[in-house]
């Protein structure tokens, strides 16, 4: 079942997704307009899901959270939950103090991260569901303002928890967490044409090595390395979903010299990019 609401004005939307047979997301092919968000919950058995081209397992009873350009599919969609929305609907940026998810559990640096939900969690995401039901059933002047808070709760539980599940057993200060969320949205926005640490540390306000010192502490990756892995992630959608050549997507990516392009892709991943392609299945 799809329950959807659509803002004719705004362009927001909304969508619950429960019981489908299919469900899906091609970015680069047929879903390329849609830019949605997605939660999805595996309330059914241990399965697979694919995304961008490589396979995880997606335990029961987990949250994983999606981003706008990834392409996805579940080997068995009857047990997934799924809530997408558009940054017309919500901009998790602009309302980033309210829920706090921005560069963590979206546009952020980590794995793929699987939240795991208690009996006590799965009540309160089941609850929720319902909820999200009667309102998309009830369509009246606050219908908006009300799936807007019941999604703003859902995102508010998600990250508590991973939060609790993912981050250091240390902990960081929120102040410090802010700055590493700060810089994944950057890297986000800019990786296509900025490829120093430098320029990231700028804006910031912190020099290179501290924020190095700060992702020491948070986990094992350095700010170079995101900034790197996010250029070759979207170098190998590029090459699988699209038919761009090397060189197209070189510049595409800020590189001028495309066989510099070629160099660092194939000592990223160990195949030139005319190699990956060739030996990846969409």
């Amino acid at each position: 079942m799809k329950l959807v609401y659509k803002n004719a004005k705004t362009a927001g939307e909304c969508k619950l997704i429960f019981e489908e047979d299919e469900f899906d997301r091609q970015f680069y092919g047929k879903d390329r307009k849609d830019k949605l968000l997605t939660i999805a919950w595996n309330k059914g058995l241990s399965q697979k899901v694919t995304i961008d081209g490589i396979e995880y397992e997606f335990p029961a009873g987990t949250l994983l959270c999606l981003m706008v350009s990834q392409t996805f599919s579940f080997s068995d969609c009857s047990g997934i939950v799924a809530w997408q929305f558009n940054r017309e609907f919500y901009c998790i940026v602009d309302h980033d103090k309210e829920v706090s998810c921005v560069g963590f559990l979206f546009f952020g640096a980590q794995q793929t991260m699987f939240t795991s939900l208690n009996k006590e969690n799965s009540h309160k995401i089941d609850l929720l569901q319902q909820m999200f039901i009667e309102e998309f059933a009830t369509v009246d002047n606050i219908q908006e303002d009300m799936l807007r808070m019941l999604l703003k709760r859902l995102i508010i539980i998600a990250t508590r928890l991973a939060k609790q599940q993912f981050l250091p057993e240390t902990g960081l200060p929120d102040q410090k967490l802010d700055i590493i969320r700060q810089f994944n949205l950057l890297v986000e926005n800019h990786y296509k044409k900025e490829h120093s640490v430098k320029f990231y540390a700028d804006q910031v306000n912190r020099s290179p090595k501290t924020l190095s010192n700060l992702f020491a502490l948070y986990n094992k990756k350095s700010p170079l390395a995101i900034i790197q892995e996010r250029i070759i992630l979207e170098a190998k959608r590029l090459l699988l979903y699209t038919d761009r050549s090397a060189k197209e997507i070189a510049y595409e990516l800020g590189f001028e010299d495309a066989a510099y392009f070629s160099s660092f892709f194939k000592k990223s991943t160990e195949v030139s990019p005319s190699e990956f392609r060739s030996t990846q299945k969409v």
